[in-house]
């Protein structure tokens, strides 16, 4: 993690909705997130919110630990909160042995021995405590590599939703939700991305995601605040 991140995650200012905490307001460019907005209208009431492993794995004390993981947390209760029925929770699963896993996946627990759930316990794989009382209503897939869509429980749930818009939030921004994007995209969804509910270990590639989705595909995404979303998604 940089100590001087190119772009400000967050200004702790009064909030626009409680206990959200807020971007910086400077715009576009290097001097601030860049953002599209809900340019193609408001949400859909049969919207869905995927929420990408916000696990304790993620959080303090872990080796993997994301500095922005608690910074996002209040912003993502109100989202779950909102419409905790319309809400997927994906869970990342570590190998269970150090050298498990197919192909290249061998080496990397090789090299991360630490997360395995042999050396973590299977209580790191759970959803960050804020976020347990959301389930149920909320449903849970589990994954075992980055993408939610490969191993086909993501997919069974939003067929039988009927919406086709996924609200993207959770972490990494420039890994798990990356590939949660893509597939979503792929898949002819409506895809609005919370660029205040990511958050990376890196902040240069997290900033450089955040750019690239704004610009890169302006017409399959939307880069977004949560706040925006909460007025725009009415009951």
């Amino acid at each position: 993690m940089s100590n001087a991140p190119v772009l400000a995650r967050f200004r702790l200012e009064p909030p626009a909705s409680p206990g959200i905490p807020q971007l910086d307001g400077q715009g576009q460019g290097e001097q601030g997130v860049e953002r599209t907005g809900l340019k193609f209208g408001p949400l859909a009431p049969d919207s869905l919110h995927v929420c990408v492993d916000m696990q304790t794995l993620f959080s303090d004390g872990y080796p993997w630990a994301l500095t922005w993981f608690g910074r996002i947390l209040p912003g993502l209760e109100a989202l779950c909160a909102h419409r905790p029925a319309q809400t997927i929770f994906t869970r990342f699963i570590p190998a269970s042995r150090p050298g498990e896993g197919r192909g290249a996946w061998a080496r990397y627990y090789q090299r991360w021995a630490a997360v395995t759930l042999a050396e973590i316990g299977a209580e790191a794989i759970d959803l960050a405590p804020a976020l347990r009382r959301f389930v149920p209503p909320a449903r849970v897939v589990d994954k075992h590599v980055y993408s939610p869509w490969l191993e086909g429980g993501l997919d069974a749930l939003l067929r039988d939703s009927g919406g086709d818009t996924l609200i993207i939030s959770g972490g990494e921004t420039d890994i798990c939700v990356m590939a949660t994007v893509i597939g979503a995209i792929d898949r002819g969804y409506r895809v609005v991305l919370v660029a205040d509910g990511v958050c990376s270990f890196s902040d240069e590639t997290h900033d450089a995601m955040l750019k690239m989705f704004a610009r890169r595909f302006s017409e399959q995404l939307e880069v977004c605040r949560i706040a925006e979303v909460l007025d725009a998604w009415r009951r």
